[in-house]
C-alpha cells in the first residue's frame, strides 16, 4: 500500500517506522529537515507532490490546531478513493469535517506517548479506533495494532473524547498542579521523587500535545471533579474529623482497586 504521512514529529516519525517494513511510505512536513531524517521513506517537498504519488492511505499526524488545514491544503492533489487518517488526541471537530469532506476517513488514537514510551515494547499498550470509520481503514488498524501487541477499544468520536477527558484531564492536571506547587528549597521524601518523575515526564511533551489534551470540550467537567476533590479533602483537615477521614481513604482504596482495611502505618 502507498502511505503518505503528514508531520515527521514524534508520532508521524514513529509510524513512518513501523510501516515502512510492509508498505512504501512518503512523507511531509513543513520543516524538510526532519523529512530528511526519515529512513525508507520518500520525502515530499510540498503537498502537491502527492499528486503524483498518489497514496491510497493518508495519516495525517500533525498538531490538533493544524490537522484540518493540514487536510485542506492537501485534499486538492488526492485520488477520491484515498481513505484519510487522523491520529489526534481528542477528535472535536474532525468528525465534522469528514462528515463534510467527501472522502473516506478512518480514525484512530494511539494512547501512548512517543516522548517517553518505549516505542520498541508497546505490548499491553493502548490504542483507540472510532466507530464511524470506513471498514477498511478500520481493518487496516486492527491489523497493526494487533501485530503491535496493543490492546484495542472502539469507541465513537464522542465517546473517545469524554472517556479521554477522564483518562488523560484528570492525571495531566493533577501532575501540573503538583509542578505549580514545586519548592525547590524542599527536601524531597520518595513519594515526592515518585510525582516529581511523572510531572517531569508528562512535561517533556510538547505544549501543543498538552493543550490538545487540556482544550477537550469535556475537561472543564473533569476538572470540576477535581476541584470538588479537593474542595472536601481540605474540608477533612480543616475539622481533623479521623472517622470522615478513615472513609474517604477507604473509597479512595476502593477506587483505585485495592482492597479496604489495611494494615494502620
Amino acid at each position: 500500500m502507498k502511505i503518505a504521512i503528514l508531520g515527521a514529529g514524534h508520532m508521524g516519525s514513529w509510524l513512518a517506522e513501523v510501516l515502512a517494513g510492509e508498505h512504501h511510505i512518503a512523507v511531509h512536513d513543513i520543516d524538510e529537515t526532519k523529512v530528511d531524517k526519515q529512513h525508507n521513506t520518500l520525502a515530499l517537498k510540498s503537498p502537491g507532490e502527492l499528486k503524483a504519488y498518489s497514496p491510497d492511505l493518508l495519516i495525517n499526524a500533525v498538531t490538533l490546531q493544524h490537522t484540518v488545514p493540514a487536510f485542506e491544503a492537501v485534499l486538492p492533489f488526492l485520488s477520491e478513493t484515498c481513505v484519510l487518517c487522523d491520529v489526534a488526541s481528542v477528535k472535536a471537530g474532525i468528525a465534522a469535517y469528514y462528515e463534510d469532506c467527501g472522502f473516506r476517513f478512518v480514525s484512530v488514537h494511539p494512547m501512548f506517548g512517543p516522548t517517553f514510551a518505549d516505542m520498541q515494547a508497546l505490548r499491553e499498550e493502548n490504542a483507540v479506533i472510532i466507530n464511524e470509520s470506513c471498514s477498511e481503514g478500520k481493518k487496516f488498524f486492527e491489523y497493526l495494532f494487533a501485530r503491535l501487541g496493543l490492546r484495542i477499544f472502539r469507541y465513537s468520536f464522542d465517546e473517545h473524547d469524554q472517556m479521554m477527558a477522564y483518562s488523560l484531564t484528570i492525571p495531566f492536571v493533577s501532575s501540573m498542579m503538583f509542578a505549580g506547587c514545586v519548592d525547590a528549597t524542599t527536601v524531597p521524601g520518595t513519594t515526592f521523587k515518585r510525582h516529581m518523575t511523572i510531572a517531569r515526564h508528562l512535561l517533556s511533551e510538547d505544549d501543543h500535545l498538552l493543550m490538545e489534551v487540556l482544550f477537550n470540550p469535556h475537561s472543564v467537567a473533569q476538572l470540576g471533579r477535581v476541584t470538588s476533590q479537593l474542595e472536601f479533602l481540605k474540608h477533612i483537615i480543616k475539622g481533623k474529623d479521623y472517622e470522615v477521614a478513615r472513609e474517604f481513604f477507604a473509597k479512595l482504596r476502593q477506587n483505585i482497586g485495592k482492597p479496604t482495611g489495611l494494615p494502620e502505618c
